[in-house]
């Protein structure tokens, strides 16, 4: 790779992690190209980016964004054969994973960077699947609201109970 490819993949990978808040770093090195081409097209259908990377341009890639992001946690991570796999729900990339390993035993999960955390290690995989997208967080946020007020709407639907007692009130009042 001539020092010019190596820039232009530097940037491109730079703008990937600052354009995704959910990826993951996974070892898929002991898969066949079936296999590998298998798991691209799976993560295609689900809308996740895989791409295999050399560690060294990825660390360059994060060390030219900003400390904030926390991407030093992950260094020690990026050893060994590495594909990354972009997304923009949390969970798609694990749920992906833990399917395609009921037949295979790749790929591993290296670590998952989730908007900023960082879980390592390839036990976090069922509990990276089981994160809620941020829709159905909102969904659940917006039920749970819902809920009163579809109380009082029902309370005020059944007007003449209510009605009823404010009247019976204002009777004893001005008795």
């Amino acid at each position: 790779m001539t020092r010019a490819e190596k820039q232009k993949a530097i940037k491109v990978l730079k703008k990937k992690f600052k354009n995704n808040d959910f990826f993951y770093l996974t070892d898929s090195s002991a898969l066949s190209v079936a296999d590998v081409n298998d798991l691209r097209g799976r993560c295609f259908e689900k809308g996740v980016e895989l791409k295999v990377v050399k560690n060294t341009l990825a660390i360059k890639a994060m060390q030219a964004l900003s400390a904030e992001r926390g991407y030093d946690k992950l260094y020690d991570a990026l050893k060994g054969p590495t594909a990354i796999m972009f997304s923009e729900t949390a969970s798609l990339p694990a749920k992906i994973i833990k399917d395609f390993r009921k037949d295979h035993e790749k790929p591993v999960l290296k670590a998952a960077y989730i908007d900023s955390d960082v879980y390592y290690g390839d036990d976090e995989i069922s509990a990276l699947s089981s994160l809620k997208s941020k829709e159905e967080v909102l969904g659940e946020i917006i039920g749970l609201l819902d809920s009163p007020i579809q109380s009082v709407i029902s309370a005020l639907d059944g007007g003449s109970t209510i009605a009823s007692l404010l009247t019976a009130l204002e009777d004893r009042v001005e008795a």
